[in-house]
């Protein structure tokens, strides 16, 4: 499992790995995979490009030496992602996103890569029709951060918005882990917009929110991205979040799993599930699926036979197109009440 485990998205990359060993403890108990217990090997990318690779070129040494590494479930974000294909696409495993959403990441003729979770485009066009056909926004301001991600997300709204009639009179590029937006409030509040879109992470997303509310904004319609759809755009947000709308690449864990679910993720974590642990825990099903299908562990075949699959995961039924997206693949979007996601959408 390849993610941020430290840091300022440590959480995002500890709820991946999670599930995944869940899942893992899941399939050890059964027998594992033909014969071979499964191992979960947790890699600290940091939430960065350079160090993503490091961590794809310390898996490739791993098989070098002839250890048996199956696949990879990873990156959670899109540039780590985009780095780290460079070495996996040469090796012989499989490389299961649990979350990166970059539309880039399938278009470049990789074998080797599938993701459980809908891409940029389904998100950015879910986003803006429920902005402008159900909260009715006509004028939005598109804020974005700097990473790949970010920047392929807001073009993405942009470009939706305006496709609906609505106007984007603002869209400005902001920094990750950027926790002041004096200067950014002051742009939003002079373009008299209706409405804000947030393309970024949950590091960021509770202080544009809370600096929005300092303001006299904080009636401004808000949507944030799948970035922010964790505990810690509550939290940290000084009591701002209420009421704030975020699209994500799951359903919630309220609805998708069962208390047993839970009650067994606590039993290997210690701690509570958070929104991507289903994601984890959906990746490493898929992979493990893989494995028994085709019958051996060797990465050519796992790929052909996952290209094949057709089962029910927490995240609703799962077959990939042949570039790795998925064949049917959805938006969810939540509004913060009562200090928690409340699912409104689909």
């Amino acid at each position: 499992v390849a993610g941020p485990l430290s840091g300022f998205q440590a959480n995002t990359g500890q709820t991946v790995a999670g599930g995944v060993r869940l899942m893992a403890e899941q399939l050890n108990r059964a027998g594992g995979l033909l014969g071979y217990k499964v191992k979960v090997v947790a890699l600290d990318d940091e939430a960065d490009s350079d160090v993503a690779v490091s961590v794809a070129e310390q898996i490739k040494e791993a098989i070098g030496r002839g250890e048996k590494v199956v696949g990879v479930i990873g990156h959670p974000n899109s540039g780590q992602t985009a780095a780290a294909m460079g070495v996996y696409k040469d090796l012989d495993l499989v490389v299961i996103t649990p979350t990166a959403s970059e539309v880039a990441l399938t278009q470049q003729g990789y074998r080797n890569f599938f993701r459980v979770n809908a891409a940029n485009d389904l998100q950015a066009q879910t986003g803006a029709d429920y902005l402008v056909n159900k909260l009715s926004a006509k004028r939005v301001a598109v804020l974005y951060n700097d990473d790949a991600y970010g920047i392929d997300l807001g073009k993405l709204v942009a470009e939706n918005l305006r496709g609906l009639g609505a106007e984007v009179p603002v869209s400005l590029q902001v920094k990750v882990e950027q926790n002041r937006y004096g200067d950014e409030v002051s742009k939003i509040k002079q373009a008299n917009v209706d409405a804000i879109y947030y393309a970024g992470y949950e590091v960021e997303c509770p202080y544009l929110r809370a600096d929005l509310r300092d303001t006299g904004l904080a009636d401004l319609t808000f949507m944030a991205s799948d970035g922010c759809f964790l505990a810690a755009t509550i939290d940290n947000a000084d009591g701002a979040a209420e009421g704030i709308y975020v699209t994500g690449f799951a359903p919630s864990p309220k609805t998708s799993v069962d208390q047993q679910w839970v009650s067994a993720y606590q039993a290997v974590e210690f701690r509570n599930p958070d929104t991507y642990s289903v994601n984890g825990y959906s990746a490493m099903q898929v992979l493990a699926e893989g494995v028994k299908k085709a019958g051996a562990l060797t990465g050519s075949k796992v790929r052909d036979a996952i290209r094949n699959l057709d089962i029910k995961t927490p995240l609703g039924q799962v077959q990939f197109q042949d570039n790795g997206d998925l064949r049917k693949a959805q938006i969810y979007v939540f509004q913060v009440k009562d200090g928690q996601f409340t699912q409104v959408a689909p």
